[in-house]
């Protein structure tokens, strides 16, 4: 008898997983990553000459509930036309029933790859500002991200930013993610399947979606039909956070508050306003979109007051010598001089 080495078998795997592609249009290259819903592949259009990326349903049973939640965030990507959304291309079948979706390739890194790279408060801030205006592109198409954190954040090589991984999802008006006329036809010559298989995915009230450190507490505990829009400001608020500190916040928005403060004493008292407020333990004490977060991160931008943070008569003279710092003191220098000019000259 012959033993098998660990590489032989590795490799063997790897053939196992290797998807077949029904018809001739794509040609997969390799893999690129795998998530709990599906595996990503870059692939080659043949029919147009570009490369893609195709994400394939990881149920290895066709019709399991991984496959809807994967129909639907085809779906979903294809009703979010924004340029800070992935664009899909196509949705087919595998030959072993599998469902596949193709999508632009996007290269670069993930936020949680490029935060090490990323110089200054300023620009950090500027990126999370971004984030926030694809997700109230969402929130404005009644869809709400559930699961948004740094690895799901992509900053393209020519500084795109993107927000990935639509796959849990909610939509909030009770239509379906896409047209009502069933399951995709016969992609790339495979068999069309039942349209029971393609029903919108649904979740279970007591079912936590989100990842630790970046979920809401409404979907810490599982209340499925509390999470809305704040869900998803907690979690850019969480973001906003773990860039100005190089950590995710605590779960009490009041210790979130003083470390804050404490471990980026830098930090302007309106910004650490915006990512406290975020933080907020119920829905209705934090921005209730990502309009209004996204509004406010830009009144901070631009030396404004901003409405997470009442402000006193010296708050706004603080704000005022900050955003006018160099003109103030330029025209103190100049006053100094003449005042020494006018004292030599007695």
């Amino acid at each position: 008898m012959s033993w098998i080495s660990d590489a032989a078998i590795t490799r063997l795997r790897e053939a196992a997983a290797w998807p077949e592609m029904p018809g001739e249009r794509y040609a997969i290259v390799r893999g690129i990553g795998r998530g709990g819903m599906g595996t990503v592949f870059e692939a080659r259009d043949e029919w147009l000459g570009r490369d893609v990326a195709i994400k394939i349903s990881n149920a290895p049973v066709p019709g399991a509930g991984l496959e809807a939640r994967l129909r639907q965030e085809a779906r979903v990507l294809a009703r979010l036309e924004h340029p800070g959304i992935v664009p899909v291309h196509d949705l087919g079948l595998l030959g072993d029933g599998r469902l596949f979706y193709v999508m632009k390739l996007v290269r670069g890194e993930t936020l949680e790859q490029h935060a090490t790279t990323i110089d200054g408060q300023h620009a950090r801030v500027a990126l999370v500002e971004r984030v926030a205006e694809t997700v109230a592109f969402a929130h404005a198409a009644g869809v709400v991200h559930r699961d948004l954190k740094p690895s799901n954040v992509m900053v393209g090589s020519f500084g795109e930013v993107l927000v990935l991984d639509w796959g849990v999802a909610k939509l909030l008006d009770g239509r379906p993610s896409g047209p009502a006329a069933g399951p995709p036809s016969a992609a790339c010559g495979a068999a069309s399947p039942p349209a029971e298989r393609f029903a919108p995915a649904t979740t279970d009230p007591g079912t936590r979606l989100g990842t630790p450190g970046f979920m809401a507490p409404e979907q810490a505990r599982g209340d499925v039909d509390a999470a809305g829009p704040p869900s998803d400001v907690y979690a850019l608020g969480a973001i906003l956070y773990w860039l100005l500190t190089g950590h995710v916040p605590p779960d009490d928005q009041n210790e979130a508050r003083s470390r804050l403060a404490a471990v980026r004493p830098s930090v302007p008292k309106r910004l650490r306003a915006i990512a406290v407020r975020c933080l907020a333990r119920e829905p209705r004490d934090r921005y209730q979109d990502a309009a209004a977060l996204g509004a406010d991160i830009t009144r901070y931008r631009a030396g404004l007051a901003v409405a997470a943070l009442p402000e006193t008569a010296l708050d706004r003279a603080q704000r005022w010598f900050a955003t006018y710092r160099t003109f103030v003191l330029l025209v103190a220098a100049y006053l100094v001089v003449r005042t020494i000019i006018a004292l030599l000259g007695r």
